[in-house]
């Protein structure tokens, strides 16, 4: 089907169920993806949920190529608006938590692994994970995808079509991939500037469907084709209301996840501090030193003493 192909059908429920398209270079991507993940997690090291949730990934890319989102994408602005949230949000998300690295890290060998740490940590490694690099890279692609010619490009080629949405599922695969830290990463983060910049990805995301919901209507000729449906600028607003809101409610999970680890981080931090003071109070012990502990047990930390003495 030609990108620019405007279908003459109008969507209804019954419709959505029954299209379909054959998108090749998609089923061959999630093919290999499948079948390169299934063959490193007999090795162990990926618990079923995760591979659970990599498989629900892969399907749900598929399906919002090959459903109705990708018959109708061309033809409802709100279509591809809502596909392009799935593609950017929701499949990297489930990706990420599948923990593909540690699955491909598992069943390499030991020189093999030895490689794959060495470039885990190498400097382009360590830029692309950057926090703040991960968040901009998320911030400023829906800008580029609606706001540049690139968006008429979609309309109008397939190929252009094509390589947009394996960079845009590839962009939010590496943001929360940074952001979850559950697989092996260059550097660990602390979570709390996870959800600083969280923040300021709902203002960019509010900021482009206020743009889009006020503004002018996109590819204009374009959609004129359509016999069918909501208006033009009715079509645009409710695709700009599922740009802002909708994206706002799917990063909720990814936002628990987040909390999740932070209390993990807090708990290890505990864990160690409890260790060191058991292991000073066991050293002064041993030496026949009397204890010198104030009660306040941050003051035998030596990096949180240095940070809040008095």
């Amino acid at each position: 089907m030609s990108s620019a192909h405007i279908v003459t059908t109008p969507l209804t429920t019954a419709t959505a169920l029954s299209s379909w398209r054959l998108d090749v270079p998609v089923l061959v991507v999630v093919a290999a993806l499948g079948l390169g993940y299934w063959r490193c997690s007999r090795h162990g090291g990926v618990a079923v949920s995760r591979a659970a949730s990599f498989s629900c990934g892969l399907a749900l890319w598929a399906g919002a190529r090959a459903g109705f989102l990708g018959v109708y994408a061309d033809t409802l602005f709100w279509v591809r608006a809502l596909q392009f949230t799935v593609l950017f949000f929701v499949v990297p998300f489930l990706l990420a938590l599948g923990k593909p690295l540690t699955a491909l890290r598992g069943a390499l060998g030991e020189t093999g692994k030895a490689r794959f740490d060495a470039a885990l940590s190498c400097a382009p490694a360590r830029f692309l994970t950057y926090p703040l690099a991960t968040a901009a890279s998320v911030l400023v692609l829906p800008w580029v995808v609606y706001m540049t010619p690139l968006y008429p490009a979609l309309l109008e080629h397939e190929i252009v079509d094509q390589a947009a949405q394996f960079v845009v599922v590839l962009v939010g695969f590496g943001y929360f991939y940074s952001r979850l830290q559950s697989d092996p990463t260059p550097k660990k983060y602390p979570q709390l500037i996870t959800l600083l910049l969280t923040v300021a990805e709902v203002i960019g995301d509010g900021a482009l469907g206020l743009v889009l919901a006020l503004g002018d209507v996109l590819s204009p000729a374009h959609y004129a084709a359509r016999s069918w449906g909501p208006s033009l600028r009715m079509d645009q607003t409710i695709g700009a209301g599922i740009l802002w809101i909708l994206g706002d409610v799917l990063g909720v999970p990814f936002i628990f996840a987040v909390m999740r680890s932070l209390r993990a981080e807090e708990r290890h931090i505990e864990e160690q501090t409890d260790i060191a003071l058991d292991q000073l109070e066991k050293a002064q012990f041993e030496r026949g030193e009397p204890q010198t502990s104030s009660g306040l047990w941050w003051e035998s930390d030596p990096q949180l003493r240095d940070r809040f003495r008095r």
